[in-house]
């Protein structure tokens, strides 16, 4: 094959592999509401929107402090031993946050949209 040929390949391998990573790494729509479980049991569902703090206590006696600022929840203290928790930080969306010691999951709600208006 030619050089020019080979040029052209590569570019649209690189051309296609930038459109697949935009995607792939695009953000989705910020939740609007988190709903919390501790044990199994739904304990609480939350607006982001509103700023907050409050504690809560697993069966095992164990405490997590959620934090609500600037429409992101965070566990910001917690007793369990690994803080894996804590270390996700600040979140508005996507994967749970989870402290699996304390049995304790943050599940981010979607936020609904209107598809059509019937009138």
């Amino acid at each position: 094959m030619k050089t020019r040929t080979w040029i052209l390949l590569l570019g649209g391998l690189f051309l296609l592999s930038l459109i697949g990573s935009f995607f792939v790494l695009r953000q989705r729509p910020d939740a609007a509401l988190a709903q919390i479980s501790s044990g199994g049991n739904v304990v609480k569902t939350v607006n982001l929107k509103e700023d907050q703090q409050f504690t809560i206590t697993a069966e095992n006696g164990g405490t997590n402090v959620i934090t609500v600022e600037n429409g992101k929840i965070a566990v910001t203290e917690a007793s369990c031993p690994d803080h894996y928790c804590m270390k996700r930080g600040y979140c508005a969306s996507g994967t749970d946050i989870v402290c699996l010691p304390n049995r304790l999951v943050i599940h981010f709600l979607q936020t609904q949209t209107v598809d059509a208006v019937v009138g």
